[in-house]
């Protein structure tokens, strides 16, 4: 089982290379399989790994959601708005509840976790890292 605590990036930063290669294990993939599962090249992978090159927003929102796809049969998870209490009518302005995807909250723009929407993938990262919910995923 993944640590989670052990691949943690710095507040403020993207995947790290550690993060990247310890997720594409945990898929069970090769570099090559990888490549192609994330629609870029192979020597991008390398880089990815080598820390040569950062792991873009689009690339490491994928790799979470196909490693939250690996729990998806394990147990049903409690959705978002239900583990966090939320009021009615934040619940209701949240794409989360719209759409019916409380565990994969981290993974859509435009949810109102801690009563803002975040501009940026990086900003909602950010605080996603310390959410319980998307901690369940690893």
């Amino acid at each position: 089982m993944l640590n989670y605590h052990n691949v943690v990036p710095l507040k403020g930063y993207g995947m790290t290379s550690k993060e990247f290669k310890k997720f594409r294990n945990k898929l069970g993939k090769t570099q090559r399989q990888m490549a192609q599962l994330l629609g870029v090249s192979i020597k991008a992978v390398h880089s990815y790994e080598q820390g040569w090159r950062s792991i873009p927003p689009h690339v490491e929102r994928q790799i979470f959601f196909l490693v939250s796809r690996l729990r998806q049969n394990i147990q049903k998870p409690v959705p978002c708005w239900e583990r966090k209490i939320c009021p009615s009518e934040k619940k209701k302005q949240c794409p989360a509840w719209e759409f019916r995807a409380g565990d994969l909250c981290w993974f859509i723009n435009g949810t109102i976790c801690d009563g803002n929407i975040h501009r940026s993938w990086k900003e909602k990262m950010n605080l996603c890292r310390t959410c319980e919910i998307f901690k369940s995923i690893f």
